[in-house]
């Protein structure tokens, strides 16, 4: 029936687009998708405009709000959160926010009703943040059983478990937020819980008070509060915390910083007569009450660049501010007909009425206006864009407060003496991972992450390799003459313009990608966006793998100093640095001999010091570095090899071949350690994989077939040309590979782990 009723405008969508709608979006029956990308829109449209109707809108005025909505959805200006376009109008109960704050009480029966809540959320698509402050410490007493506390930390690992045992509906993974004040007892076990791996399913971030920056500033102490008795239990360094932040940070990505004080004085706690916000949702841009959810949309400011009659690149700020108008409708309208999860939180987003509309694009705007990322005039443009979305989308709710009422908590709200608004926040800019992947255009706020890269797809015929390149890129290298199919081989290669000759010189400039541009245009953007957003802005520091420790500590300085609300740093490769030892424990090192009393042979033991070589290998799944260690008689005694981010499946899997490798080369055997690392390189080579990279004699099938390139390289099978030509020949990789498409794709933008190729994402 939709499809006969629908606006006949179709949509024009990229390859990507579809491949993300087909497998996350459109409706199914029996595993088979039976919608269009339009029926979807409409879909989603009709179904908010219904909203429409609950303030005497007649039919006829609720389908002529459907249309404008359509109209937004299927030209590309704007999109709302996915969970609203998975679940709007499709009748499967399932709600239509993507980010909830959900409270920690310091009981057993209030921690495990919030797992309980948290699982049904997370079913739903949504994703959770939490505040484990409230949390006595650990091994504080328990009157009531005479025990001791075991403390947030371990309270943290049982949210992480009880997520990684929920599916969001089959579309999207449970993510979440964990969120400790800096003066809780126990922070420095939280900074450090991440170092090990093993809580995969949350961000974590400091809740940063500003007597702890203040006493950063001042080189000074700060106390330690017990949650439970509010009496302080010490003091500590304000440096050393922050310099076990940053080291922490450096290694995993984790921690962030929330400034905690600065939310709560801001209009992201546009009510504090009626609460205190403890945290935020996983991506840390939503600062939320207790039991609080807020929908989000997001305007691709990209559609918004036109020409003048001069022939230069303008905005059109009417256009814009039409869209704002409808986008601020369509969000108060998702209110209303949201299935809330809780009644609880039926209830709290129903007195405040929290909406955050933000924008993506931003990268292309500034590819189509001429405006490197990394300059004061994009910093310029930024405050003057957003300042118009806030003052638009402002006005539009106080228009709405008109027509509707304002919402319920205005008497206790910071604007209750002026104004009349129907929405407590109006604007968030948020992640926008995979709805600007249906869009066609770059993340939010954030610089392109490439440029160009490869999708290689098996089919009965043979492999077909796609090449996926920016569009606006693509059109502006045409338009302005250096586009060819050969420099679009060579970024795919590199992953960037860098070091390509033959370009124009504003070309290098104006084109660069995420970790090509210094942290401090990352962070100014951020604060540029932030001046003007009520919530917060989700944004990741980006940061080169050879970045300094400093540099994480100077941008999260530097975020205070410019007025953000939080920060995340990510330097690329980060938790992967570590060689590891596969060797036996330290007690086996002292002293532990090749053969048992009565001569039961053993694995050997590891001296305590051996000297090898590190190879570098480029690989169709990342560059590998390949360690092989001697022993002072030059047999071969063990191998390591690191590929893509700690913590990962490909880094797993590397260190699972070194293992085996290593273990292999200490058993007791006949073979010499020399021969038996032949037989490990006749057994690795030319196995094959799904992306082979190079071509001709310098064709590497797979990380194995490296690893035994590599291997034969030092053994002398090999001469160090021959390795070295099929590396020189592997293509730069964008990411990890993604677990769902098997890409090498796989990146951390937007405070969010996503792939390029599916739109697969863990938050």
């Amino acid at each position: 029936m939709l499809s006969e009723t629908r606006p006949a405008k179709v949509g024009k969508w990229t390859e990507p687009a579809l491949r993300v709608l087909r497998e996350r979006y459109l409706m199914r029956e029996g595993g088979e998708v039976v919608e269009t990308p339009e029926e979807m829109c409409w879909r989603v449209a009709l179904s908010i405009a219904a909203g429409e109707a609950r303030y005497g809108r007649s039919d006829a005025a609720v389908r002529e709000v459907a249309a404008a909505f359509y109209d937004i959805m299927i030209d590309g200006y704007y999109l709302p959160n996915s969970p609203t376009l998975m679940n709007a109008g499709k009748g499967n109960g399932l709600q239509y926010s993507a980010c909830y704050v959900l409270p920690v009480g310091d009981s057993m029966e209030e921690i495990f009703d919030s797992v309980k809540a948290a699982a049904i959320i997370h079913k739903s698509g949504g994703g959770t943040g939490f505040a484990f402050s409230r949390l006595r410490p650990k091994d504080d007493l328990v009157a009531s059983t005479g025990g001791r506390a075991s403390g947030p930390v371990s309270f943290l690992k049982v949210f992480n478990s009880a997520t990684e045992a929920v599916k969001q509906g089959g579309t999207r993974r449970g993510a979440n937020m964990g969120i400790l004040k800096v003066d809780h007892p126990d922070v420095l076990e939280f900074i450090d819980c991440k170092l090990d791996g093993g809580i995969t399913n949350f961000n974590i971030s400091v809740a940063a008070t500003d007597r702890f920056m203040d006493a950063l500033a001042a080189g000074g102490e700060y106390d330690l509060i017990n949650p439970h008795t509010g009496v302080a239990t010490g003091r500590l360094s304000a440096k050393e915390v922050f310099d076990r932040m940053v080291r922490a940070a450096w290694r995993t990505g984790d921690p962030g910083m929330v400034f905690i004080d600065r939310i709560n004085a801001s209009p992201a706690n546009p009510t504090p007569e009626l609460g205190v916000v403890e945290a935020t949702n996983p991506c840390g841009e939503q600062p939320l009450l207790p039991n609080e959810a807020c929908n989000l949309g997001s305007l691709n400011v990209s559609k918004f660049a036109k020409r003048s009659d001069e022939g230069q690149w303008t905005i059109d700020w009417d256009e814009m501010e039409r869209v704002v108008r409808l986008a601020v409708r369509f969000l108060d309208d998702v209110i209303e007909m949201n299935p809330y999860p809780l009644p609880e939180i039926d209830a709290t987003v129903k007195a405040n009425r929290r909406i955050g509309l933000g924008i993506m694009g931003w990268a292309d705007l500034l590819f189509t206006m001429g405006i490197p990322y990394d300059s004061k005039e994009a910093i310029e443009l930024a405050d003057r864009l957003m300042a118009f979305v806030k003052e638009k989308s402002h006005d539009q709710s106080a228009k709405l407060a008109e027509e509707r009422g304002p919402f319920p908590n205005w008497d206790h709200s910071i604007y209750q003496s002026g104004r009349p608004m129907r929405n407590s926040t109006v604007t968030t800019i948020a992640p926008t991972g995979t709805i600007s992947m249906i869009a066609g255009c770059s993340s939010g706020v954030e610089p392109i992450f490439a440029l160009a890269f490869e999708h290689r797809v098996k089919q009965p015929d043979g492999e077909r390799v796609l090449t996926f390149v920016n569009e606006t890129f693509e059109r502006i290298a045409k338009e302005q003459g250096f586009y060819s199919d050969a420099l679009m081989q060579e970024i795919v290669k590199r992953g960037s313009l860098h070091g390509i000759r033959g370009l124009p010189e504003h070309a290098a400039q104006l084109f660069k990608t995420s970790h090509e541009i210094g942290f401090e245009w990352h962070v100014r953007h951020q604060a540029a966006f932030q001046r003007h957003t009520d919530n917060g802005v989700s944004k990741t520091i980006n940061l080169p793998n050879n970045a300094p420790e400093d540099d994480v500590a100077r941008a999260y300085r530097l975020a205070w100093e410019l007025g953000c609300l939080g920060i995340t740093v990510f330097r690329d490769g980060c938790k992967g640095e570590q060689v590891l030892n596969v060797g036996v424990s330290k007690k086996k090192d002292k002293g532990a001999a090749a053969a048992l009393p009565g001569g039961q042979a053993v694995i050997r033991p590891r001296p305590r010091s051996l000297k090898g070589s590190t190879y570098r290998s480029e690989t169709p799944i990342g560059t590998a570095f390949i360690t092989v260690n001697e022993t002072p008689d030059g047999d071969p005694f063990e191998v390591f090899v690191q590929v893509g981010k700690g913590g990962s499946d490909t880094m797993a899997v590397a260190e699972a071949l070194g293992r085996l490798i290593s273990l292999t080369l200490r058993l007791p055997s006949p073979l010499s350690a020399q021969r038996r690392l032949e037989e490990v390189i006749s057994q690795l080579s030319r196995i094959g994989g799904g992306q082979p990279t190079g071509i001709g004699p310098a064709k590497i099938l797979s990380l194995p077939d490296a690893l035994a390139r590599t291997l034969a390289e030092h053994t002398g099978e090999i001469k160090p040309a021959a390795a070295a030509l099929a590396s020189s020949e592997a293509k730069k990789q964008i990411g990890d590979l993604c677990k769902e498409c098997g890409q090498a794709t796989f990146i951390y933008e937007e405070g969010c782990k996503k792939c390029l190729s599916c739109g697969f994402n863990e938050c």
